[in-house]
């Protein structure tokens, strides 16, 4: 059995280690902490070990601490950094490299410039293969992750018969256990998002795809406008439909009239954790085929997207098992298929 650190213990880091206890080859040896606040009791009475700086150690003098984070990495396979963006780096240099430990980074870090923390950013979907082995890979971030679920299906379909994509992130402003950030009364423009650079890393640098974002005042996920414009005349909404029947982590859904519809559901119906769906919910009802173009809307589950990949991504890292052993084990545990069919069944079409 491998024994694996997380490093952090926020929106990631939480729910990455509440999947990873029903999974029987792997043992959650600790997690790291670096403020004494209300998660460190949070944890512990979840049954987690809890590791800290070395130099900090005075600081949890009232919490029941396991040890170090210095110390426990000694014990450990393979460590999953979950700490904010830019903090990665920081902890592959000064701990993850000097004590040789496999590291896993989220979609905060860079894999590019004198800060990358891998020369490989992964997306299930699309390069699988190349994480096998792989010492420190990076996981796509929610909305990368997700737009990887609609463009390598639709690539592998049409391939040539498609000219360009052009999407709109509608990004949400702060994330649900964010309570400490405000969600401000405006729209907010991006300049120059990363995340269309980022696809390009496992979609091809020379993908026709162009990216802007927006931030909205939710905290009830994203939402991904996709113009898919086709050499000849565009598939019918049906056939879009119709691919995506069958792709992990994809549901097809009729009558949500908003994403706090699907997320208050996942709330309510047992069988999903932190209100997570852990997929896209493309919204049908939405979709249009209009000359040479495929409109295509779809929300992003943004906490909970990136969970079963990170849980792929460590198999190939730490197991080398074949792509289809790792979709299967990771099925095991997150019961991806149930919980689309519950989503797709709550959000039917009306006859």
């Amino acid at each position: 059995m491998k024994k694996l650190f997380v490093n952090g213990y926020g929106s990631i880091g939480s729910r990455i280690t509440s999947f990873l206890k029903d999974d029987p080859e792997i043992t959650v040896f600790g997690i790291g902490k670096y403020s004494p606040d209300e998660k460190v009791t949070d944890a512990i009475s979840r049954g987690l070990n809890v590791y800290v700086p070395e130099r900090k150690l005075d600081d949890f003098s009232n919490y029941k601490i396991s040890g170090t984070i210095e110390s426990a990495l000694d014990e450990c396979d393979l460590v999953i950094d979950a700490a904010p963006g830019g903090h990665g780096y920081k902890n592959k240099k000064n701990l993850y490299e000097p004590k040789n430990i496999p590291a896993i980074y989220q979609g905060g870090e860079s894999t590019v410039g004198d800060e990358s923390v891998s020369d490989l950013l992964f997306n299930s979907r699309a390069n699988y293969d190349h994480a096998l082995g792989k010492k420190h890979v990076m996981q796509g971030s929610c909305n990368v992750t997700g737009m990887g679920r609609i463009l390598e299906p639709l690539r592998e379909k049409f391939g040539n018969e498609l000219v360009r994509f052009d999407v709109t992130l509608v990004r949400r402003w702060a994330d649900i256990e964010q309570t400490e950030k405000n969600v401000s009364d405006t729209i907010e423009m991006t300049e120059k998002p990363h995340h269309g650079d980022d696809v390009k890393l496992y979609f091809g640098k020379d993908a026709p795809l162009y990216v802007r974002a927006i931030k909205v005042p939710t905290r009830q996920m994203h939402l991904h406008i996709m113009d898919i414009r086709f050499k000849e005349t565009a598939p019918k909404p049906s056939q879009i439909h119709e691919l995506f029947g069958n792709e992990f982590g994809v549901a097809t859904l009729w009558t949500a009239k908003g994403t706090k519809d699907i997320r208050d559901y996942a709330q309510n119906m047992g069988g999903f954790n932190f209100t997570d769906t852990n997929m896209i919910h493309i919204h049908a009802n939405m979709t249009t085929s209009i000359g040479d173009t495929v409109q295509l809307m779809y929300s992003d589950d943004q906490t909970g997207i990136v969970i079963p990949e990170n849980h792929m991504l460590l198999q190939a890292m730490l197991f080398d098992k074949s792509y289809e052993d790792a979709f299967a084990h990771t099925e095991s545990i997150f019961h991806m298929k149930e919980k689309k069919q519950k989503l797709q069944e709550k959000f039917t079409k009306n006859n």
